[in-house]
């Protein structure tokens, strides 16, 4: 045998369903190409923006250094000209000339905060510009030789109305892209319900046919990719409703041929049993019971037979009539012939209890109960009419050794005799139909059956049905 591995580690999540999966993959999809748009749209404006903004600040710093510059060669004011360039515009200028200090009309600017590259570059006779940040903004400085390189100019440009422009761009572009995600999403889930119908629809037509609605069939569609699926499906419904037809006729058939040569044997053997003490020894006399019991037993399985057929061809019907439940129970054990008959409980809430029901399989049922508990559990102890809530329970309590779990719900199988039987000691009297029919009567009057412990927590099993309550 090869050695099981064994993973190490935290478990693994429980996979998506098909439907989870799609929605996410829109979402994801969607997402994706959203922030890589927002990010995209957000990288081009700025760029276009900023190149626009050094553009003009540009064009406007070499028109004031031509004013300044005409100030200087006239002598006139400087601190005047630097303040009406400052009042034209929002930069803040520095004027350098040699051998004088420099004059700063905005004191929060000083000269420290021109870099050295940048004043090197102006000093060699050379217009600049740089990007710097400054008391924690951004601003642009801009620097232009005059006067025949005897004196440089500076202009100080705030970027933050710029960046501020900028933040509310990308807190727009996130938001937009939040709401495609989530647009995408919807939309997947959306097209995971469209998409997926067809297989729930054949779902659903797979469960009707489990339920025994064998002429179930999908709808024809114009979609090539799902025609074949209900092609397929709809031949196998067919080749699988003719299969059990075929075995049902087949079951029918051949109880109803049996039938009447039984009834000629069962009739003979009685004529013997009639005469049995006139039989000349033991040996005769055993033989004949062993005949008598063997013909009443394929008896009860042709029986059997029969109605299960009536149930596979669909011809069951309820035979409705108004009955006494309570009364109907006590008869019925009593028919039930039992050398130790068990007692009789009533809800006393049921008392008087009248029901539409059908009176012959409600008797059916209980007399399989009886007797599955005399073949495999010493003999029924309790019968208890019981209500509950909607519905009536009648349950059936044995003292045998119970049903093991793994055999609850297989007891119920046809021919389950046997492993079916788990633990419990069968007789042989039985064929192996009766607990079936039970649940197939239980069944068409809209109830279910079940097995369980029983409720003292004694040994034995617990058989309930519980039908539907139908008052007359």
């Amino acid at each position: 045998m090869a050695p099981r591995s064994r993973r190490f580690g935290p478990p693994l999540p429980a996979r998506l369903g098909l439907r989870a999966r799609i929605t996410f993959a829109f979402a994801a999809t969607t997402a994706v190409l959203s922030a890589l748009m927002a990010g995209t749209t957000w990288g081009l404006t700025r760029e276009n923006l900023v190149n626009q903004r050094e553009a003009a600040a540009t064009r406007q710093v070499r028109q004031d250094a031509e004013t300044v510059a005409g100030a200087i060669n006239s002598n006139a004011d400087l601190e005047l000209a630097l303040q009406s360039v400052r009042a034209q515009t929002s930069a803040r200028p520095v004027l350098e000339i040699e051998g004088e200090d420099p004059i700063i009309i905005q004191p929060s600017t000083g000269v420290d905060v021109i870099p050295d590259e940048l004043r090197r570059t102006v000093e060699a006779g050379e217009a600049a510009r740089m990007l710097v940040t400054v008391g924690g903004e951004p601003n642009l400085i801009l620097g232009v030789p005059i006067s025949d390189g005897t004196a440089t100019y500076y202009e100080v440009v705030s970027f933050e109305e710029l960046e501020d422009t900028l933040r509310s761009l990308a807190v727009s572009l996130f938001g937009a892209s939040v709401v495609t995600t989530l647009v995408g999403g919807t939309l997947g889930y959306w097209l995971s319900r469209r998409t997926l119908r067809p297989l729930a629809n054949v779902g659903l037509a797979a469960e009707a046919i489990a339920g025994g609605r064998l002429d179930t069939r999908l709808e024809g569609t114009d979609d090539p990719d799902l025609n074949v699926l209900v092609s397929s499906f709809n031949h196998m419904a067919q080749a699988l409703e003719e299969r059990i037809d075929r075995d049902g006729r087949f079951a029918s058939d051949v109880s109803h041929e049996l039938r009447s040569p039984l009834m000629t044997l069962a009739a003979s053997v009685s004529v013997l049993a009639s005469r049995r003490d006139e039989m000349p020894d033991d040996p005769s006399r055993s033989a004949l019971d062993l005949m008598e019991a063997d013909v009443a037993r394929f008896q009860q399985l042709v029986d059997d037979l029969l109605e299960i057929s009536r149930f596979d061809a669909g011809v069951a019907r309820l035979s409705l009539e108004e009955v006494r439940l309570p009364e109907l129970v006590r008869q019925a054990v009593n028919l039930h012939r039992s050398d130790d008959p068990p007692t009789v409980e009533i809800d006393a809430a049921l008392a008087g209890m009248v029901v539409r029901a059908d009176k012959r399989r409600l008797v059916r049922i209980l007399d399989n109960l009886l007797g599955n508990a005399d073949a495999y559990g010493g003999g029924a102890c309790r019968v208890a009419v019981e209500s509950a809530g909607d519905s009536v329970l009648i349950a059936v309590e044995d003292s045998g050794p119970g049903v093991a779990p793994e055999d609850r719900e297989r007891i119920f199988d046809r021919f389950s005799r046997g492993a079916g039987a788990g633990r419990r000691s069968a007789t042989g009297d039985g064929v192996g139909l009766g607990l079936a029919l039970v649940a197939e009567h239980a069944r068409l009057h809209g109830g279910r059956t079940w097995v369980e412990d029983r409720p003292d927590g004694e040994p034995g099993a617990r058989f309930v049905v519980q039908l539907p309550v139908a008052r007359a």
